[in-house]
This record gives structure tokens, C-alpha cells and sequence, in this order.
């Protein structure tokens, strides 16, 4: 997958945004919490997002791939490259990764609706 392809593949989620943050970072969120970095200052670009603890263990033994600086104690891992992973599983992760973070975020707050009525006033006597 090249960047292009990963901001396509990302902002399809529901919900999904994207900002560039620390330089040249681009973050997709959802609700305010991080799913995916994408490295773009750096040559390989390189691409992180979380996974499950047992899929952390195997995949850092793989070439190119490695717990991602920071973030690893939440089970993020860092491709050195784009290609590290085939586009399929690559995609199947994000969507992991997307769906892990959504679970715990936090939902979103339905809008408070004003009143119309004036506030009633105390009838206490003095």
C-alpha cells in the first residue's frame, strides 16, 4: 500500500478524521483517539497502528516490523516500510486497529437541547 491508498482506506471508516501532527505525522483518529500514524518525513515511509497482544508477539518477529517507539506498551507496532505487509493483511489490521480504538473510545455526547421555558422562579416568602 503507498500513503494514498492507506488516507483512502482510513477516512472510509465512520467517523474517521486525519491531521498532520508532530511534523510530518499524519494521524487518523476516530473520536479523538489515534488508529493509525503514517511516518511521512522519513524515507521508507513507514506506518503504525495497534493490534492485539498475541498478534503484537508474532508480527514484531517479522522483518521490517517492530514495536513502535512510545506507543509498544499499548501493543502499537511500527512497518518500517509500506510494504512490510501484503495489502490485504495490511488492510485487515488497520481495520483491527480502527476497531479496537473505537471500542474504548469515548462515545460520542448527544447535544443538549436548550429549554424553552424561562426557569421558574422561587415562591419562597421572605
Amino acid at each position: 500500500m503507498n500513503v494514498d491508498a492507506i488516507r483512502e482506506y482510513c477516512l472510509s471508516f465512520p467517523e474517521a478524521t486525519e491531521n498532520i501532527q508532530w511534523g510530518d505525522d499524519l494521524c487518523f483518529k476516530v473520536r479523538g483517539k489515534m488508529f493509525v500514524v503514517v511516518g511521512l518525513g522519513k524515507v521508507p515511509q513507514n506506518v503504525c497502528f495497534k493490534v492485539t497482544p498475541e498478534l503484537f508477539a508474532e508480527l514484531v518477529e517479522r522483518e521490517n516490523i517492530i514495536p513502535a517507539p512510545y506507543l509498544a506498551r499499548y501493543k502499537w507496532i511500527l512497518l518500517e516500510r509500506l510494504d512490510a505487509l501484503r495489502t490485504a493483511e495490511m488492510e485487515d489490521l488497520i481495520r483491527q486497529s480502527y476497531d479496537m480504538v473505537v471500542a474504548k473510545a469515548p462515545k460520542k455526547r448527544a447535544s443538549k437541547k436548550k429549554s424553552r421555558k424561562p426557569a421558574a422562579k422561587s415562591k419562597r416568602k421572605r
